[in-house]
């Protein structure tokens, strides 16, 4: 009984499911000899329950994936209607810096590749605001000063307007597919409106430049990604200024930094969407400051399964032993191995967390020059 119930504490989560679908695994899983547990489920309405975790024990998880990779389940309809939305349009907020078309070259590749529009997006700040403190039941505003507004406005327009000449001018020299795309100018402070627009209309995909290596964390663009990366849901590729990547078909090398999370398996799956028809290599890396044979086993069960269920997608995986910091191990990693994308799964983070221990994915915003997959999930 004792060591049953030691069992139970070193659950992981092999799939993520509707009520419904997560029953029909756990049945299937359990017929195979293997202890199976749901989580997550809506007690009142059960078979409306979305995100239902279906967990095992730690040391089943090399045969669970193999059972698992045979199961197949159908789409519903909700299913394909919300793929549908998300393959729509990809966001690349642009600041007019020296690299705005650097990153626009990367999303309109990316946007050829997956078939996708571009909405192009700069915010700009105003600091005109009302001056007239308020005393008693009414009191007068004093109107913004129009002239220089509208000077303002003008001066954004122009800018983005040399941008598109760019564009089309590289689009019409072959430089850059010809792919569909808008703009926006939007006024406000550039992270709160950019993860507005992506809660609104749910791109498939952002695209932003930020700084990299050597630069200080307060620099603009690479502070807004941080502030993206950590407010909304959407995949971000955030493309560094010294990057030399023109598009994912010239990848030959991806690594995905994993932690054991159950976030990480929707966060893999969205990876494989984005390279899943090209010959790239994709390294499973953890980094830990002390050796454990579970890690070992882990990541055999996840390089095991990916070989069989994406063919065309090579893989291996590796263990870093180091005393130093994460993005300090994992640069030393892409560095030594040549690497060409680093991707990782990211999860919401309150005020206080990302104020007094920011996370991985921000860390590494200022610490390599190697283009990065920043996957939100809502799973812990």
């Amino acid at each position: 009984m004792k060591d049953k119930e030691k069992n139970r504490d070193n659950l992981v989560t092999v799939a993520i499911h509707t009520y419904e679908k997560a029953q029909i695994l756990k049945s299937i899983l359990e017929s195979e000899g293997i202890e199976t547990y749901i989580h997550n489920v809506n007690l009142l309405q059960p078979m409306i329950s979305a995100g239902v975790r279906v967990r095992i024990n730690e040391i089943d998880l090399p045969r669970a994936l193999d059972i698992i990779e045979n199961v197949k389940f159908e789409e519903s309809e909700i299913e394909k209607k919300d793929k549908k939305i998300r393959r729509n349009e990809i966001l690349v907020p642009i600041d007019f810096s020296e690299f705005t078309l650097k990153t626009c070259e990367f999303a309109f590749r990316l946007a050829n590749e997956i078939n996708c529009e571009i909405k192009l997006m700069h915010v700009y700040f105003s600091s005109f605001y009302p001056t007239s403190i308020p005393f008693g039941d009414t009191f007068a505003v004093q109107p913004p000063i129009e002239d220089t507004y509208k000077d303002i406005h003008e001066n954004v327009e122009r800018q983005m307007k040399e941008v598109i000449s760019k564009l089309n001018d590289k689009v019409a020299d072959g430089s850059l597919p010809n792919i569909n795309y808008s703009y926006t100018l939007r006024e406000g402070l550039p992270e709160e409106e950019i993860v507005s627009y992506s809660k609104k209309v749910r791109p498939y995909a952002i695209v932003m430049g930020t700084r990299g290596s050597n630069k200080k964390e307060h620099d603009l663009i690479g502070s807004v990604t941080a502030e993206v990366i950590e407010g909304c849901k959407t995949p971000i590729f955030a493309i560094p200024e010294n990057s030399e990547l023109r598009d994912i078909s010239s990848m030959k090398k991806i690594v995905f930094l994993t932690n054991f999370q159950d976030r990480e398996f929707v966060a893999i799956a969205t990876l494989m969407e984005f390279i899943k028809n090209y010959p790239i290599r994709v390294s499973f890396v953890h980094v830990t400051k002390k050796e454990d044979r579970w890690n070992e086993i882990k990541l055999t069960g996840l390089n095991n399964y990916f070989k069989e269920h994406y063919p065309n997608i090579l893989t291996d995986y590796s263990i870093i032993s180091s005393n130093e910091g994460i993005p300090e191990a994992l640069e030393k990693f892409v560095n030594e191995n040549t690497i060409d994308m680093i991707s990782l799964s990211s999860s919401p983070r309150n005020i206080f967390a990302r104020m007094f221990n920011p996370g991985i994915a921000r860390r590494m915003l200022f610490h390599t020059n190697t283009p990065m997959l920043v996957i939100k999930s809502t799973l812990k």
